[in-house]
């Protein structure tokens, strides 16, 4: 522990160093900083679905220093130090973990996360949405599935999951009926209700739904490069093959799936 105290306290040494000297640190503002660190995350997120520890650390210290910039920059204007950071930090944790730091009870998971929308609502006021806390820049899928998150946290679901099923073929037939009738505004609309079911449906059963269409988006850039080296190989081309040409490659490349 005290080992790392000491590095951390290094840092932020180093960091008060680059403040001062550095032309290009110096300049910095909360919102320059801003895409970086957008940027930054991503690339954290990619080191974890490819399950790189290496990357992982390098990643994590990243994000740790973008993390002490915008601490040191609050300091400068004298809305907050990093020590604030870290209190406030501390403060939500013990507030929102009753069932470790006080006498709440939970038996399960879900009841941990109930727990926690309705105190983060208490914190509010009482009076603010439960979905006031969603990020509105997040993508749409992990947006929507936040949403969903968060309206169970407060009981807002399905009394048994299979129960879902019937929505998303609900929603299916509502596309279905609206490509028939060919308006391209509504046909959007419900298409966004049925991804919006079918992203409710993967929370339900456990999925995380970016994760589970991330694993998918690997799975087709692996097999469709596949089938470009194949063709390359074989000195085809891809816009003068069938279908049926490009199914048979396709096919072999699933044999390579991890």
């Amino acid at each position: 522990m005290q080992n790392t105290l000491e590095s951390f306290k290094k840092l932020l040494h180093i960091m008060d160093e680059l403040r001062e000297k550095c032309p290009w640190d110096k300049k910095q503002t909360n919102e320059s900083l801003r895409t970086l660190t957008i940027e930054e995350t991503y690339e954290l997120a990619d080191a974890i679905i490819k399950n790189d520890q290496q990357s992982l650390k390098k990643e994590l210290g990243d994000l740790l220093l973008h993390i002490v910039f915008y601490a040191k920059i609050g300091d400068e204007k004298g809305n907050f130090n990093m020590k604030d950071v870290i209190d406030s930090l501390n403060e939500k944790l013990i507030y929102r973990h009753p069932h470790i730091f006080s006498d709440t009870k939970v038996s399960n998971s879900r009841e941990v996360e109930e727990n926690w929308e309705k105190l983060k609502l208490k914190e509010k006021g009482g009076n603010k949405s439960v979905l006031e806390g969603v990020p509105e820049s997040l993508p749409a899928l992990v947006k929507a599935n936040r949403i969903q998150d968060k309206a169970r946290g407060v009981g807002f679901d399905w009394e048994h999951k299979e129960q879902v099923w019937e929505k998303v073929q609900e929603e299916i037939n509502e596309v279905k009926e609206e490509i028939q009738h060919a308006d391209q505004d509504k046909i959007e609309a419900e298409f966004g209700d049925l991804l919006f079911s079918i992203i409710n449906t993967a929370r339900l059963y456990g999925v995380n739904p970016e994760n589970a269409l991330e694993r998918t988006n690997r799975k087709f850039i692996s097999r469709f490069n596949y089938l470009e080296k194949q063709t390359i190989k074989k000195g085809l081309d891809l816009k003068n093959m069938s279908l049926e040409e490009m199914d048979a490659i396709w096919d072999e490349a699933k044999k390579f799936d991890e």
